[in-house]
């Protein structure tokens, strides 16, 4: 009888999360992505191309001249790598390869044009969270999207939305399901007991939790770089001994861009992925651009608001427009793609039917490096989903103490290790496809304000080129 009410409230919990998905990353949230993408890129004139130099000297290389400073809580590169942990998640592993097999290679050239306009996007939240800066307790800077919706639009009821959506995310895709990960990794590949690795897991992120963002920011710009490294050297690689091939998949990806298909795979990637973090088949972008989550871990370094926009711009270049597309040109290069065998998830778009996408990109490395490829792909997996988990426990703790004050962060800690563990030693199907869904419901808060607030945008942007004596659309600013 038990198991009966169980199944039935199962089943029911799963429907109306159906029914609450389908709004969550309906048409209206795919328009409100492109459409903040396409303003923020024309009303700049193009900043992310136009000056490159000076958002990745500003960003990146500040880190290598010594001008990372620490005007806040942390620096701007140690910021950058915390909210890069939580991007750089299973979805640039799985996601890409599943977006792939969705929509054909054409899906990779609609993730560059998404990730392209997406960084722009990324700029604007970071800006805005920039601007509309909040203090701790300690009196460090902390920011999100709840302060500028509260601030900048007016509508704390929003704010509060967009929080308690933002600690259920946590919670679920941001922990349950990369500790999941974790542990089936480790089950798959060493034997390792899924409860040892929960114990394990949660104390290593009680250890980063227990330092503040100063120990998570000290651990994430160690770790972040070397995995991206890693994984980055491995998938070059593997484009590096089918270079011969690299042509031809180019201009598969342009020629097949513009078909149906391949359309609607990437289409479906840019919204989706954001929320499909651990790369179920439903997306090709993992920058989060537009999700406000990541704009909690920048504000920590108290940058000024455009330089902040700037590393908002790096983050999302580095998380798709470099490995994502590394993962893509690995799986088209080695040959492992054979259209033949997704024919039937393509004819019909069923993406729920299409295998799991790190097996595909897992076949791409074993292509090169034999049984160790695979090896390497569940460690990389584990690094990424180790990363997550450390990247959104910053992040639920700072929409907890905005709910409920800084006396919940303590609870809040105990809950989010418990569910590392729980989510070990469980199945969590619902779970991921409930957690995608508040990942998407935070979407909708967040873009209604930064769309509104793309005066401030335009005109802080104006004002920081003129303090440097020049044109945001004509020449390179110096900083």
């Amino acid at each position: 009888m038990g198991n009966l009410i169980m199944g039935y409230f199962s089943g029911w919990l799963s429907w109306c999360n159906d029914l609450l998905s389908r709004f969550a990353w309906g048409p209206v949230t795919l328009f409100l992505l492109a459409l903040s993408g396409f303003l923020f890129s024309f009303g700049t004139g193009f900043f992310q191309l136009r000056h490159i130099r000076l958002w990745w000297r500003s960003t990146f290389g500040s880190a290598f001249r010594g001008k990372s400073q620490k005007t806040g809580g942390i620096t701007g590169f140690q910021s950058a790598c915390t909210a890069l942990a939580a991007t750089l998640g299973t979805g640039n592993i799985a996601g890409v390869a599943t977006a792939i097999a969705a929509g054909g290679p054409g899906a990779v050239f609609w993730m560059w044009i998404s990730a392209f306009f997406g960084t722009m996007t990324g700029y604007a939240e970071n800006l805005l969270a920039g601007l509309y800066r909040g203090k701790n307790a300690k009196g460090e800077p902390i920011g999100g999207a709840m302060f500028y919706i509260e601030q900048g639009l007016g509508c704390r009821w929003l704010a509060l939305l967009f929080s308690f959506f933002c600690i259920l995310g946590s919670l679920g895709m941001g922990d349950m399901a990369q500790a999941n990960s974790i542990a089936t990794g480790l089950q798959d590949a060493f034997g390792v007991p899924p409860l040892l690795t929960g114990l394990a897991v949660a104390g290593a992120v009680g250890f980063a939790m227990l330092g503040g963002i100063q120990r998570m920011g000290q651990i994430t710009e160690r770790l972040v770089p070397f995995m991206a490294i890693g994984y980055t050297a491995a998938a070059v690689c593997v484009i590096l001994a089918n270079w011969r091939q690299v042509p031809m998949v180019l201009n598969s990806i342009l020629q097949q861009a513009f078909n149906l298909q391949a359309g609607l795979g990437g289409l479906a990637g840019y919204g989706m992925k954001q929320a499909l973090q651990v790369g179920v088949a439903r997306g090709v972008s993992s920058n989060e651009a537009g999700l406000g989550s990541s704009v909690m871990a920048n504000s920590a370094a108290g940058s000024p608001p455009v330089v902040q926009g700037m590393w908002g711009v790096f983050e999302v270049a580095v998380d798709t427009l470099l490995m994502c597309t590394l993962t893509a040109l690995a799986i088209l290069c080695s040959g492992v793609y054979d259209p033949a065998r997704y024919a039937a998830a393509l004819g019909t778009n069923a993406f729920s039917a299409l295998p799991n996408g790190a097996a595909l990109t897992a076949d791409a490395f074993r292509s090169v490096f034999g049984p160790g490829g695979g090896a390497l792909i569940a460690v990389s997996l584990m690094l990424f989903a180790f990363s997550t988990l450390l990247g959104w426990s910053y992040y639920g703790e700072r929409a907890v103490e905005y709910l409920f004050g800084p006396g919940a962060l303590v609870p809040y800690k105990l809950l989010y290790l418990s569910c590392i563990v729980i989510g070990c030693v469980t199945r969590l199907d619902l779970v991921w496809q409930i957690s995608d869904t508040f990942n998407g419901l935070m979407v909708l808060p967040n873009l209604l304000a930064v769309l509104w607030l793309s005066p401030q945008v335009f005109r802080e942007t104006r004002r920081f080129f003129h303090a440097k004596g020049t044109s945001c659309c004509t020449k390179e600013a110096t900083v």
